[in-house]
């Protein structure tokens, strides 16, 4: 991770790869297989998206990282939104209880660090809101939990590039 720019904790499932993911349109379709489950699962996305992502990353803007149930296989995901190797949270295999508790863990140490936070996330912002809300009410972290049907949008990438031009 670059020091001193804001880290962008990204989750997968209802934040990129949404059932409704498409904003003016239909939303782009691939396939991603998960050796964790051994299985494909199709995945739901809006381009300019992944590549607002593509672009806030590779520029230095934020060290977009891969906060989700998918870490442990985030190399099929950059394959087919072709985007770089993004940093992740966590290695390893993790799911419910255990994979909501990484994602706090990682949120903790982005604000430990001393470093500003973007976190998108469908469920664990709200789960987490007693932990997280006081975060972003002194300006180290932006908090967006989108609906997971829809996925982040247009509208929460304009607060993500407010956010990152913020001193």
């Amino acid at each position: 991770m670059t020091s001193g720019v804001p880290v962008w904790l990204l989750d997968v499932d209802g934040v990129v790869n949404a059932y409704r993911a498409g904003w003016y349109g239909a939303p782009r379709v691939v396939q991603v297989y998960s050796a964790g489950d051994a299985y494909d699962y199709r995945i739901r996305y809006e381009p300019r998206l992944v590549e607002a992502i593509r672009r806030i990353h590779v520029g230095g803007r934020a060290d977009v990282t891969w906060c989700s149930t998918w870490c442990s296989d985030a190399a099929g995901l950059e394959r087919a939104f072709d985007l770089p190797e993004l940093p992740r949270a966590f290695h390893e295999r993790v799911t419910g209880a255990a994979a909501s508790e990484a994602k706090l863990a990682a949120a903790r140490r982005v604000i430990a660090s001393g470093r500003r936070l973007i976190w998108t996330d469908d469920v664990e912002i709200d789960l987490h809101s007693e932990v997280c809300e006081p975060w972003a009410a002194d300006g180290r972290a932006l908090l967006i939990s989108p609906n997971a049907t829809r996925g982040l949008r247009s509208r929460d990438l304009r607060r993500i590039e407010r956010f990152l031009q913020l001193p």
